[in-house]
């Protein structure tokens, strides 16, 4: 079988493509394996299985659990571009439900919010002090989430950061419509080199231009909630929503009449002071040059 150019894009595939992709997804596995000279036998140990259980995987004969995958890449030492590709190859053989995939790592509550929020017309979340999960790019997720999970092996951060790129799968498609709240001293907040920021910051300034998805600026000198809001709305109108905020302990689901309308007071007032127009495309710009030109001024 011609192994797949990894520089082209990997599209969806239709008619049988999730027996085609998991085949792929098998002989890129097979590939990074062969190249770094590993047998099946050291294969089978990092996931805990048989050597025919890693040949059924490579043949694309046996579905491919994502923490089997995750194990492997790790193991391989696969590139960024290199487990992009692992990554979308296995969503596209659809053989596993999305919190199944990321068992391990997934509460109950967050898989509640999974499910509500495929089916959701309008999601809009408020953040005052991080960008939002759903716009986070990789490494600022990962090094989150190094932060806030003191305890995880890198295996299990690896899964969070793998979930979180997931879920963003969904926007840029009729629904749900996605809109961002964000404080404009997030955009400054450091949590990690420059580059990295650098890269945060263009991939909020590219969001904001993609369908279905925007990003509004609330000025620094906007004395911000200090909370976070992520509020949903269903296609059977406004009686049908919910909000979420989530805390150390787990997470709270709101759908009182009372604290929701309170909470879509709040949305309305932050909404009203965001910077508009070309004001707004101008933060996010600013944002990016600012932490590209502290990245050009490092060494390496």
């Amino acid at each position: 079988m011609r192994q797949p150019d990894r520089d082209a894009l990997v599209v969806p595939m239709q008619d049988g493509g999730d027996r085609l992709s998991g085949r792929m997804l098998g002989e890129e596995l097979r590939a990074h394996r062969e190249r770094r000279g590993y047998k099946l036998a050291d294969a089978a140990r990092v996931i805990r299985g048989s050597t025919s259980k890693i040949s059924r995987m490579e043949h694309g004969q046996s579905p491919i659990k994502y923490r089997d995958l995750n194990d492997l890449a790790l193991f391989y030492g696969v590139s960024r571009e290199e487990r992009a590709l692992l990554d979308q190859l296995h969503h596209q053989t659809g053989n596993e439900d999305l919190f199944l995939r990321f068992a391990d790592v997934t509460p109950n509550y967050l898989k509640r919010l999974i499910r509500l929020e495929r089916l959701a017309e309008w999601i809009t979340v408020y953040e005052s002090r991080v960008v939002p999960g759903l716009l986070q790019t990789e490494e600022y997720a990962r090094a989150l989430t190094r932060i806030i999970e003191l305890d995880r092996p890198e295996n299990e951060i690896e899964l969070i950061v793998g979930l979180r790129k997931q879920r963003q799968l969904m926007l840029g498609h009729r629904r749900p419509n996605f809109v961002a709240l964000i404080w404009e001293k997030v955009l400054y907040q450091p949590f990690g080199p420059a580059g990295m920021m650098a890269e945060q910051m263009r991939f909020l300034r590219a969001a904001h231009a993609t369908r279905n998805v925007s990003v509004w600026i609330l000025p620094d000198w906007y004395i911000a909630p200090p909370t976070s809001v992520y509020h949903m709305t269903y296609e059977d109108g406004q009686s049908q929503e919910l909000a979420y905020s989530e805390h150390a302990d787990g997470a709270n689901y709101i759908t009182s009449k009372h604290q929701l309308d309170r909470l879509r007071k709040l949305l309305t007032n932050l909404r009203a002071n965001v910077y508009k127009g070309q004001d707004n495309a101008d933060a996010l710009e600013q944002a990016v040059v600012h932490w590209e030109g502290l990245a050009a001024e490092q060494p390496g």
